[in-house]
């Protein structure tokens, strides 16, 4: 490392490696109902997430002792903070997990697109965001992208589709209470005491429902890989792009996840992307590349 990169603040350097942050939470991000549909057969939803949940806990717990950035009184002091969004996850998680029972994760992750609208809608309401002429173009061209790739014509009134769209209500409402109150805290600490909370309140609705057993080894394996994955480096990149952009900007980005996911059906499965979806890939990708050129340009 060169003299003149290591004199740079670190918030500079974070911010020049935010590209890359995006691309990785992309990635990752496309997995999050294809990990739901392995556990189904190992065990029940709910207790699947609250698994899921605690071992996500426990892995960032130990990195947070080994860096000296565990301390309880965090959780005190913000404990309503954290309590609040702990049922908003836990609720939202246990809903998805549960709707895999009765759709698809192909279904279920075009579904969970709606929260591009209550995130909007969030962000540029109740947080007082403000976007550019050009930005605004850029929104709506991704948003209509990610609707061409996504909608197919069928029956989606139904009970796993519901619960699709609460949780994407739910974590929609979660992300803007995260940007607009936890930027004071650390990351890590932020992080570790909301897999915390979200793990208690995952536990209570394990235990209320009577699910609460203990998996096999297989499921010890698959629950592990995705604690690890889709838990902690999904959501320690989510959050901390977050931090780093308007939350209708992130939104926006995020827009991409259908696009990646194509990608992951070509890769593993060999499948060609339709007309439509390639239309629609295109818009998506056309939209970020306009909602992203005025805050570079600012930057």
């Amino acid at each position: 490392m060169s003299n003149k990169t290591a004199a740079l603040p670190a918030k500079t350097r974070l911010i020049d490696n935010m590209p890359l942050i995006v691309i990785c939470l992309l990635i990752i991000d496309s997995l999050h109902f294809i990990f739901a549909r392995l556990l189904l057969p190992h065990l029940p939803p709910v207790t699947s997430a609250f698994y899921v949940l605690l071992t996500g806990a426990i892995q960032l717990a130990i990195f947070a002792k080994i860096q000296g950035q565990f301390h309880f009184t965090t959780f005190l002091r913000n404990r309503w903070l954290f309590l609040s969004i702990g049922f908003l996850v836990a609720t939202s998680t246990a809903l998805n997990y549960a709707a895999i029972e009765f759709i698809d994760p192909g279904t279920a992750s075009m579904l969970s697109k709606a929260a591009i609208i209550f995130s909007l809608a969030f962000g540029l309401i109740w947080l007082k965001e403000q976007l550019t002429k050009l930005q605004t173009i850029g929104v709506i061209v991704a948003t209509v992208g990610v609707f061409v790739i996504t909608f197919q014509p069928g029956d989606y009134l139904r009970l796993g589709s519901l619960m699709v769209l609460v949780s994407t209500f739910l974590y929609a409402l979660h992300t803007a209470i995260v940007k607009r109150y936890s930027e004071h805290l650390g990351l890590v600490e932020f992080f570790l005491f909301r897999l915390v909370a979200t793990s208690g309140f995952l536990f209570i609705f394990t235990a209320g429902s009577g699910h609460l057993v203990w998996p096999n080894a297989q499921a010890w394996l698959i629950l592990f890989i995705t604690a690890t994955v889709d838990v902690v480096i999904s959501r320690a990149l989510y959050y901390q792009s977050l931090r780093q952009l308007q939350m209708s900007l992130h939104t926006i980005i995020l827009t991409a996840s259908p696009v990646v996911a194509i990608g992951w059906s070509v890769f593993l499965f060999g499948e060609r992307p339709t007309f439509q979806q390639f239309i629609g890939g295109v818009a998506v990708l056309a939209g970020i590349a306009l909602a992203t050129l005025k805050a570079k340009r600012t930057r």
